[in-house]
Order: C-alpha cells, then structure tokens, then sequence
C-alpha cells in the first residue's frame, strides 16, 4: 500500500494508496475534531484548500452525536460530505487529558466525560468499533499517554501495555473488518511508539510494534512540553527501527519548521490544530514567517497577507479588511485566516514534495526551517 518513491538523506517522498484515494506524502491532515475544522470551513472549502486527509477524533465523536448516529447515518464520509481519507485517532489521548476521573485497568480505562461527567469505559476493543462504526480509512490503535515527564519505571509499564493493547486492537479490527454489516471493510490501523523521552524504551518498544506487521506506524507522546531538541532526538533515535515500506506519522506536530526538521528526520504524516487554533486569534503563517493581523501596521495595507499565497483569502482580501474584521469580532475574520493557514500548510507539504522529486529538499530546509520559525518584518 505504501510505495517509497524518492529518498534523500532521511527524507522520504511517498504514496500511500487507501480505499479512499492515494495519498502523497509527506502529508499534513488537516484536524476536524468534531467533523468539521474549526473556524466553519467545511469539507467543500477543503478540497479547494489542497486537504489530502481530514483528521476526526473518536473520543468526541462517541460522546456526541454518537459513533452509533454516524454508523446509522453511513459513516463520516458521507456524514461529513467528505470523500478523501480520513483518519481517525483512538481517543486515548483525550481519555488522558480531558477526562474529569480515570482509572487505568488491563481491560482499558474507566472514566467521566468531559461534557457532562457521564461514566464511560474504553479499551482496544471499544476505541477499534467505535472507529469501524466512522468507518474512517484508518484507525489508530488504542495507546496509554503517559504525561511528559514520567518516572522510567512508569514509562516502560505503560509501554508494555501499550503493546499488549496494540495486539488486542489489530486483533478486533481483524474481526470487525469480516463483519458483512461493516461499513469500510478495508479500514487499515496504526501502531503508537510510546516510551516518553527515554531513547531505550522507544527504540525497543518501536522494535515490538513492528513486528506486528501494520499498516502504519505513528510516533506519539511528543510535542506535550519537551524542547523541540529533545523531540528531534527521539525521531532520530526511533527512526531506524521504523519499518522502511510502511507511513511514519508524527503524532500532534507541528509549526512549520518542525514539519521541515521531521521530514529531514525521516516521518511522512502529521496533523496539528496550530493552524487554525492560530488562525482564529489572528495569527498566521507566511514565507516570510508568522504574522499578527491585529498589529496596526496592517491598518491601511493593501497586501494580501502573502504576495506568495494563492489561497482564497489572499487572492481576495487586504490585510487592512481582515484586520479590520477581527477588531470589530466578526466571525468571517477567524474563517478567513484559517483558509489562509490550511493552505498554507497544505502547500509546505506540496513544496516539499516537489523539493524531495527534484532532489532539491536539502537546498529547501535550509532556505525555509528557520524563516518560517520567525517573525514577519514585511
């Protein structure tokens, strides 16, 4: 399914071919928590804003409308209207971070809903059907997220867990995959590395993953607080045991600059809510680096916010106008800027993979990684 077409250094230019489409990678997938980006951009305006894949999150979704309302309604693609991959995370990180009350067993984990402190149980076999009820094109396997940092000890029982979960996750997919009543029968499934920021326990639980044989492979547990040095390290330390003909994913990442630093380091997807979270406060992501559109300097700019962007945004209104709606609080503001930074990230995604074909990717990171991480002085 996934065909390693280029290679420079690290760098890997891909195809990943789905029931729903090939994906070309690198990838970024633009997150619809609830199946739909925030700041009312809907899956019409993200195929005109270069979207390859939609990220949904299974711990929302099951707790409203229901995984059962979606399955009954035909799945997400065509809840959502939305016919390219989507990739369904295994709620486990939200069970972690958003729940009121927990209590980690073997079978999975008990706890409250953030909503309305509603008793909830999921482990592997409850996260692979609610996702199979999405009918997403891939799940991802049911993983402990441990907080960074955590004791050595803590982190390699929450790993072997982990893994004991991943098998018990691969195996219920199985089942449900055979089931006439399921929907996407070819729903494919990622494994999590976890192991915090300890080198040793990443690679050897990476070494474990493996040899189940998935569809993909994600890096998960990073980007929660640790300097972008240390995230770095453990890419570097877990890429070679990462199997070469299968996607690496890079759970949560990133700026701009980290998706350049990855790449160089070896991953092929990613997914992060920074550019519309961003976007909706007025921050946005140019070539020339990061821009606050509420700065009275863009109060009589005529500019788009990027002479560069061809995005709908850009090829329509002034910096002057946008600024103009986030101080009078009009909701078009954040929707306009949030077009502007999925296109953007779309496009780093593309160029880098124009960069990779033409084996000009090394000459591209050094001219872009730092200026991206910077202010705009234009």
């Amino acid at each position: 399914m996934f065909k390693l077409l280029k290679q420079e250094g690290a760098a890997r230019r891909g195809e990943f071919e789905t029931v729903h489409g090939v994906i070309q990678t690198p990838v970024f997938m633009n997150v619809g928590t609830s199946a739909a980006i925030k700041g009312a951009v809907s899956s019409i305006d993200l195929e005109g804003l270069k979207c390859q894949v939609e990220l949904c999150n299974t711990y929302h979704l099951h707790i409203r409308p229901g995984d059962d309302v979606i399955y009954k309604m035909g799945g997400l693609h065509k809840f959502m209207n939305w016919h390219r991959p989507i990739l369904t995370d295994s709620g486990g990180f939200q069970v972690f971070s958003l729940a009121k009350l927990r209590r980690i067993k073997e079978e999975g984990v008990y706890f409250q809903s953030h909503l309305d402190g509603k008793k909830i149980f999921m482990g592997p076999e409850e996260s692979m059907r609610i996702q199979s009820h999405l009918a997403s094109t891939i799940a991802m396997a049911f993983d402990e997220c441990v907080e960074n940092p955590a004791p050595k000890d803590y982190s390699k029982a929450s790993c072997e867990r982990t893994l004991r979960w991943l098998k018990r996750s691969k195996a219920e997919l199985m089942r449900l995959n055979s089931l006439e009543t399921t929907i996407n029968p070819h729903q494919l499934l990622f494994g999590i590395n976890q192991g915090c920021t300890y080198d040793d326990l990443r690679i050897e639980h990476m070494k474990q993953i493996a040899d189940l044989d998935l569809d993909g492979y994600a890096i998960g547990g990073l980007a929660v607080g640790e300097p972008t040095e240390v995230m770095y390290r453990i890419i570097e330390s877990v890429e070679p045991f990462m199997p070469k003909d299968k996607p690496r994913y890079l759970m949560g990442v990133g700026t701009p600059s980290n998706i350049v630093e990855a790449v160089y380091r070896g991953v092929d997807f990613f997914d992060c809510v920074m550019p519309s979270r961003n976007a909706r406060h007025a921050t946005v992501f140019t070539w020339g680096g990061i821009m606050h559109l509420t700065n009275s300097r863009y109060t009589l700019d005529e500019r788009p916010i990027d002479p560069e962007c061809g995005c709908p945004t850009c090829r329509n209104f002034s910096r002057s106008y946008i600024r103009h709606l986030f101080k009078a609080g009009e909701q078009l503001g954040g929707r306009l800027a949030v077009q502007h930074n999925l296109w953007f990230y779309n496009t780093l995604t593309e160029r880098i993979r124009e960069a990779l074909d033409s084996g000009t990717f090394t000459e591209f990171r050094n001219e872009y990684s730092a200026r991206l991480a910077g202010k705009c002085d234009d």
